[in-house]
C-alpha cells in the first residue's frame, strides 16, 4: 500500500510539473528562445533523450522540474535565440506561462470530471442542465474532532447506507432515527470507495446544536452528469471559484502569521500531500482526478508569489526593470534568488518534518522492520 502511495504520488506530481515546465517551453520556443533541457525531477539524471537541440531528461529527485533557457539568468543577451534578448513583455509571459498551464490543468481535468459525472452535493441545485442524475445517497462531508463519529473512525466521503436495518435514502432518514436511538449503540453499513463496512456508534444524549449526536454533517449527493460545453463551463467556474477560496485561506494564514505569529491551519509538505494521496486513492479514480486538480490550482498560487526563487519573483524582477529603465544588476538577484531558495529549502525540511510526526510516518517505518 505504501508503495503503491508513493508511485501515485510521483504520477500526480510528475504531470503537474510536466504540465508547468511545458508552459515555460511552448512559450520560450514560440518566441524563438532556446531550450537546452526540459526535466522533470531534480539532477543526478536518470536517463535523458536529445530531440532537436533539446535534451528531455528524468531525474532522481522527483520533487519538481524545469527548463534550461538560454541566457534566463541574463547571460548572451546579443544572442538572438537568448531569453535576456526578448522584450519584457515576451520574458514575462515566458515566465508566467508554467502558472498558466497549472490552471490550465485544473480546469481541463475539472471539465472531464463535470463530463463523466461525479458524486455532488444536489441539495438547492438547479440540475434542469445535467444530462444524467444517479446514486442518490447521503455522504458525510464533515466529521468534528472528539465526537462519536470522530472516535469511531468515520471519515470524509463516507456514504451512509443503512443504520441497522433502516436503510438510508434521505438526510432526514438517519437523522429521525438517530433520535430514537440517543445513547443507544447503532450499526451503521457504510460505504467508502469499493468496500462496504460497518461500524458501531453510540449518538450522544448532550450535545451541541452545531455539532449533532454523532458529530457529522451530511449532504444529499448523486453522480451528475453533464454535456461536454455545460461541463466545460461548470469547469470553468469551478476553477475560478477555488483559485478565490485559496486565495482567500492563503491571506487569512498570512495575515495570522505577521499579527500572531502563528499559522491558523496546518501546512503540509511532500509527505503531507503523499498521505492526503493515500486518502485520496481509496475513494477512487475521480477523486484522485479531483486531489491532482486541486493541487495544480495550490501550486499555481504559490509560485506565482512574489517570493524569491519562485516565478512570482522573477517576475517582480521584470516590474522593477520596466519602472527603472534597466535590468537589476545581475549578481543583485543571482543572490537574491539563492537566499529565496535556501528560505524555501529551509521551509520544506520543517513542513516534512512536522509532517513525520503528524502522520507518524517514522513509526511505521520501523513497525516495517520491527
Amino acid at each position: 500500500m505504501i508503495i503503491t502511495t508513493i508511485i501515485l504520488f510521483l504520477l500526480i506530481l510528475g504531470v503537474i510539473v510536466f504540465f508547468h515546465e511545458l508552459g515555460h517551453f511552448v512559450v520560450a520556443k514560440f518566441y524563438g528562445v532556446k531550450v537546452e533541457e526540459f526535466a522533470i525531477g531534480f539532477p543526478p539524471k536518470i536517463f535523458g533523450i536529445k530531440r532537436g537541440e533539446t535534451e528531455y531528461t528524468l531525474n532522481w529527485v522527483p520533487l519538481g522540474g524545469f527548463c534550461k533557457i538560454v541566457g534566463e539568468d541574463g547571460e548572451s543577451k546579443n544572442d538572438p535565440r537568448s531569453f535576456g534578448s526578448k522584450s519584457i513583455f515576451q520574458r514575462f509571459q515566458i515566465i508566467s506561462a508554467g502558472v498558466i498551464m497549472n490552471f490550465i490543468l485544473a480546469f481541463i481535468i475539472y471539465s472531464f470530471i463535470f463530463m463523466v459525472g461525479s458524486p455532488m452535493n444536489i441539495e438547492g441545485e438547479d440540475l434542469s442542465s445535467a444530462k444524467s442524475v444517479d446514486k442518490v445517497q447521503v455522504r458525510i462531508t464533515g466529521v468534528v474532532e472528539n465526537t462519536p463519529a470522530f472516535n469511531v473512525g468515520l471519515e470524509l466521503g463516507d456514504v451512509i447506507l443503512k443504520a441497522d436495518e433502516e436503510e438510508i435514502k434521505e438526510i432526514e432518514d438517519l437523522q429521525n432515527y438517530t433520535k430514537e436511538n440517543l445513547g443507544e449503540n447503532i450499526v451503521l453499513t457504510i460505504s467508502r470507495g469499493k468496500e462496504t463496512i460497518e461500524k458501531e456508534i453510540v449518538p450522544r444524549k448532550e450535545y451541541s446544536e452545531n455539532e449533532g449526536a454523532m458529530g457529522v454533517s451530511l449532504a444529499r449527493t448523486a453522480v451528475v452528469k453533464f454535456a461536454p460545453l455545460e461541463a466545460i463551463k461548470r469547469g470553468f467556474e469551478w476553477t475560478v471559484f477555488l483559485t478565490s477560496y485559496i486565495l482567500t485561506a492563503f491571506a487569512i494564514i498570512i495575515q495570522s502569521l505577521v499579527t500572531t505569529g502563528q499559522t491558523v491551519a496546518e501546512v503540509s509538505g511532500p509527505v503531507g500531500i503523499a498521505a492526503m494521496t493515500s486518502q485520496a486513492a481509496s475513494l477512487g479514480i475521480i477523486a484522485i482526478l479531483n486531489f491532482t486538480a486541486l493541487i495544480s490550482i495550490n501550486l499555481a498560487i504559490i509560485n506565482a508569489l512574489p517570493f524569491p526563487a519562485l516565478d512570482g519573483g522573477r517576475l517582480v524582477f521584470l516590474m522593477i526593470e520596466k519602472i527603472k529603465g534597466s535590468p537589476v544588476k545581475q549578481e543583485w538577484e543571482a543572490k537574491v534568488n539563492n537566499v529565496g531558495f535556501m528560505l524555501l529549502m529551509l521551509l520544506m525540511v520543517v513542513v516534512t518534518f512536522k509532517d513525520l510526526m503528524r502522520f507518524d510516518v517514522w513509526g511505521r517505518v520501523v513497525g516495517l522492520f520491527g
